[in-house]
């Protein structure tokens, strides 16, 4: 049984082999060459007519390119450039601008014919790549075909926006690039950088058409303050890319390995060098750079490719709204861009559009530090005949002027309010030699009550001052005249001894006992020579202190209720409270 079992199992699976067997080798034989399959582009019928190219005939033996195997399998998209296309491109589209130009753009572009979108071979790519001058080595492979798709078919509308502001930049770039020697295809370095968008952020930090960021942009010397970022200002910001760029050309003699330090640094691209046996290729240094910079002189040719070459493409430059002719105007004094707007009657967003350097619209100009304010062109003569009405316009309302001189309240608190319906609200007026007791007395109020109502600090009041003191409602008419009495009349109101002699018979400011009404020697004995306002009218309302070793006024008052240190420093003609010594005899006058 198990012989019959074992003989019909293998009749049963001999035909299926023999039929899986065939399946494989036919397959096996219609596989593709391997390296033909991604080098020979197929054509689609629709385009057919694209075929008819004047390709030269010396050229036709690259339609299919012979990259060997090992390096066609090196070159994988794996770690490519992550293309700035989707944050700034995108972000071109919030620029006033962008969306002026979009708005009243009247041109040839015709959507419909995207749905026909044109291929070519790579033999094209190759021939129209070799037609640009450069004497950057413009290289063609897949993984540059492959970025020139992103920027002729999957970005087709932000490479119309880019073709129209180019008209604008792209004559800056060349102008300071010819004052540095630095070849003029690297204007298109700024495509993939920015996108041309002198506002684009990158998620390091990096600033700029240029992309600076903060401490390369402060070494080659930009401004960058609260209200100034001149890696915005596309002059400033390529003056630094081209000292920049010839640097790094100084330092590896190759601009594509300039480009790629430019994108990581220098010591990214000096690692790669050395970890590659000192190859200065970058094509032979590729797998050793930062995956970011992989891609970034691929993109580089791509976008060159596509700025050139973007009518094959049937890619229409979208006529932008910035004014192609600008002056620029030096400022010394400072300004507002609205002024400016205000009074040429030309649009704010145009005017920050030209200067995307001043952060909040104000141009900080002085006679030492004066500023570049650009305007249309045609508004050059208006601007200078009106100058002193654009400094002038509402400036009161952009510079408050007032703000630039100002001094410090001496007491910045606000005082204590008390509800109303409960307490009446008294004010004083403090005088020479009056204190915080001394009120408080007359008052009938606590010391501490009224340093809280006027939030006072260490007793300090000033002639002059207007004190708040409150009483309870209706138990204030008593008081009302306390502000007019002078010093006598006060201490008798209080119920309070009055000096005999009080220089014009105790008048309305005749003093108080205060240390600057106060002369005496301070020599720290008891007979020293005192005012006659610290002479006591009575002996017996004063007790008498002998002060002992480690005493001090404080300490002495506290042992009396109701007494303070400056009373007994009035009392005794004492101007410096630290200058009592063992021995001496002070007078105190206790209360209740």
């Amino acid at each position: 049984m198990n012989c019959t079992g074992k003989i019909w199992r293998a009749a049963l699976w001999a035909p299926l082999r023999v039929s899986l067997l065939t399946t494989m080798l036919t397959g096996l034989l219609d596989l593709p060459v391997t390296g033909q399959e991604t080098d020979t582009l197929p054509v689609p019928d629709p385009l057919a007519v694209y075929d008819t190219l004047p390709v030269p005939d010396p050229l036709a033996v690259y339609d299919t390119l012979p990259v060997p195997d090992s390096i066609q399998a090196r070159f994988t998209m794996e770690g490519e450039l992550e293309l700035r296309t989707g944050a700034n491109l995108d972000s071109l589209l919030n620029l006033w601008y962008v969306n002026r130009s979009l708005e009243d753009a009247v041109d040839d572009y015709d959507p419909e014919s995207d749905t026909l979108i044109p291929d070519f071979p790579d033999s094209v790519y190759l021939a129209r790549l070799a037609a640009i001058p450069s004497v950057v080595d413009l290289t063609y492979n897949r993984i540059v075909k492959n970025y020139i798709n992103v920027y002729t078919r999957k970005r087709r509308e932000q490479m119309r926006i880019m073709l129209g502001l180019a008209d604008y930049y792209f004559p800056i770039f060349e102008s300071v690039f010819d004052l540095y020697g630095v070849p003029y295809e690297l204007k298109y370095l700024s495509v993939i950088e920015s996108a041309l968008n002198p506002r684009a952020v990158s998620r390091a930090g990096a600033v700029g058409t240029w992309q600076f960021m903060y401490s390369t942009g402060r070494h080659y010397g930009l401004t960058i303050n609260s209200l100034v970022d001149e890696r915005r200002d596309p002059v400033a910001a390529t003056h630094a890319a081209a000292r920049f760029l010839v640097d790094l050309h100084g330092i590896y003699k190759d601009w594509t390995l300039a480009l790629a330090a430019y994108n990581c640094g220098p010591g990214n691209v000096n690692k790669a060098i050395r970890r590659s046996g000192g190859r200065r290729n970058f094509w032979e240094i590729y797998y050793y750079l930062p995956r970011e910079t992989r891609g970034y002189v691929p993109a580089f040719i791509a976008a060159t490719y596509a700025m050139n070459f973007h009518e094959d493409h049937l890619i229409t430059r979208a006529p932008a709204s910035l004014p192609l002719h600008t002056d620029t105007i030096r400022i010394t004094e400072p300004v507002h861009l609205k002024q400016i707007a205000s009074v040429l009657h030309v649009p704010v967003s145009q005017l920050r559009d030209l200067n995307p350097q001043y952060r909040a619209d104000v141009v900080p100009a002085t006679d030492k530090k004066p500023y570049p304010v650009k305007i249309p062109l045609e508004m050059t003569a208006t601007f200078i005949d009106l100058q002193d009405s654009i400094l002038n316009y509402k400036d009161s309302l952009y510079f408050n002027r007032e703000n630039l001189v100002a001094s410090p309240l001496r007491y910045t608190a606000s005082r204590v309010d008390l509800p109303a319906d409960k307490y009446d609200k008294l004010y004083y007026t403090v005088r020479s030699g009056d204190n915080v007791g001394y009120i408080a007395d007359w008052y009938d109020v606590r010391a501490s009550d009224l340093r809280y109502w006027n939030n006072i600090s260490r007793n300090l009041i000033r002639t002059g001052q207007k004190l708040v003191i409150y009483k309870p409602k209706g138990r204030s008419a008593r008081y009302l005249k306390v502000n007019e009495m002078g010093f006598a009349e006060k201490q008798r109101f209080a119920g309070r001894a009055v000096p005999a002699t009080t220089g014009s018979g105790g008048t309305a400011g005749s003093g108080g006992a205060t240390g600057s009404d106060i002369s005496g020697s301070n020599s720290g004995t008891a007979g020293s020579t005192r005012s006659p306002a610290a002479a006591p009218s009575d002996p017996a309302d004063y007790i008498t202190y002998t002060v002992r070793p480690g005493d001090t006024l404080w300490e002495i008052a506290r042992r009396y209720p109701g007494v303070n240190e400056d009373d007994i420093a009035r009392l005794n003609g004492l101007t410096d409270a630290s200058s009592i010594r063992p021995g001496q005899v002070i007078r105190i006058k206790p209360r209740g």
